[in-house]
């Protein structure tokens, strides 16, 4: 499991002109899901998405993670994130679960960070076509790997 976390200070996802999933300040993560994830793969990243220190201190340091900060989180499924951009002009997805595998596991990872942040978790919806708006902080941008 993949995901991409970028600190915001908002973000949005649409479908359809319609608005589906936003946050204020906190994090947004695009999050890929691989062959192979399962319950060790969700735990591990639903700890490091709230408790990655990406936020400032007090002395301007990043030491705070999401849970201590209070902040939003705007979880977005983005199979392409786990492409296989190693050689050629085109991006390979086998490197990605199929959505028959990777909707159940996405669902379990939102649903395990809500179940740990009471502040409430945002999303996108699964296998459409979203547009995403975000005002990166910083900015702050990670790869996290379960």
């Amino acid at each position: 499991m993949l995901t991409l976390i970028q600190r915001v200070t908002q973000a949005q996802v649409r479908v359809d002109g319609e608005t589906v999933g936003a946050i204020g300040p906190g994090l947004l993560g695009l999050v890929a899901v691989e062959p192979n994830d399962g319950e060790t793969q969700i735990a591990r990243m639903a700890q490091r998405l709230l408790r990655y220190r990406v936020f400032a201190d007090g002395a301007d340091r990043m030491n705070l993670g999401l849970a201590d900060t209070g902040g939003g989180l705007l979880l977005v499924s983005q199979f392409t994130l786990a492409a296989d951009t190693s050689s050629g002009m085109r991006p390979s997805f086998s490197t990605a679960a199929p959505p028959e595998l990777a909707e159940p596991v996405f669902n379990r990872l939102v649903e395990s960070c809500r179940q740990q942040h009471a502040p409430g978790v945002e999303t996108g919806r699964f296998g459409a076509h979203m547009v995403i708006s975000l005002v990166n902080d910083g900015p702050v941008t990670f790869l996290l790997r379960a």
